[in-house]
């Protein structure tokens, strides 16, 4: 009778522990205080990381976004209802990079891989066959990818620009293979980062931000003009 009444009080501990501990593993990461803005001329796309998730993968992105790589980059693909993904740096963008820029955008980081799920908005590496060759290539998920899980590495999610998303899957396409690509180039104007702590209580700032990113997308417009006149 004993073992009968342990047994039972067993049992009905692992029912009462079990989604405790369900809740906890599939809990979502925390994400960061840096804030990633891409602008094109759809709107801006804004995203946060998960340095306790992919610190590496992190870090490299970070580094890319604050030495400018990205700017006049683009998004080559956009499937709807999967991803839009941007082209690597190498070979992506319209400008030409300098020797800081290539030898960063060169690099490939090991495979990060994590149990976070591809769902609408998280950000995920792209990467050729090898696991560790992943470069400056990633892919915002416009929809749930399960099969992608644990396959690529996932570093960050989607904190602002959802309706602009939604505008890129409505623009025209054409397939090329297993690509669905945008018929109209959808460049990167420019980008910039900023760190949410240092952003609490002003408000106030948000015309003069509103102003500085107009500025921006003048200025990368006659930057690129500029490149056309002067390069090949």
């Amino acid at each position: 009778m004993a073992r009968m009444a342990m047994s039972l009080l067993t049992l009905f501990s692992s029912l009462f522990l079990f989604p405790l501990s369900f809740a906890a593993a599939a809990a979502p990461p925390e994400l960061g205080t840096i804030r990633v803005v891409f602008q094109t001329k759809f709107g801006d796309i804004e995203f946060g990381f998960y340095p306790q998730v992919a610190p590496k993968t992190v870090e490299h992105i970070l580094k890319l976004v604050k030495l400018g790589c990205y700017n006049s980059n683009h998004f080559f693909r956009v499937d709807r209802g999967f991803v839009a993904q941007v082209a690597d740096v190498v070979g992506g963008r319209e400008a030409p990079l300098n020797a800081e820029q290539l030898e960063e955008g060169q690099k490939t980081i090991v495979g990060e891989f994590s149990a976070v799920k591809h769902v609408r908005g998280i950000l995920s590496m792209g990467r050729y066959s090898d696991p560790n060759s992943a470069s400056s290539s990633f892919s915002i998920l416009l929809g749930n990818a399960p099969h992608l899980d644990g396959q690529y590495a996932i570093f960050g999610k989607v904190t602002k620009g959802d309706e602009t998303l939604k505008k890129l899957e409505d623009l025209p396409t054409r397939r090329e293979g297993i690509f669905v690509m945008p018929v109209e180039r959808i460049s990167i104007l420019s980008s910039y980062y900023y760190d949410i702590r240092q952003n609490v209580g002003h408000a106030a700032c948000e015309e003069e931000v509103s102003v500085l990113k107009r500025r921006l997308v003048v200025t990368a417009n006659i930057l690129e003009e500029q490149r056309k006149k002067c390069l090949p």
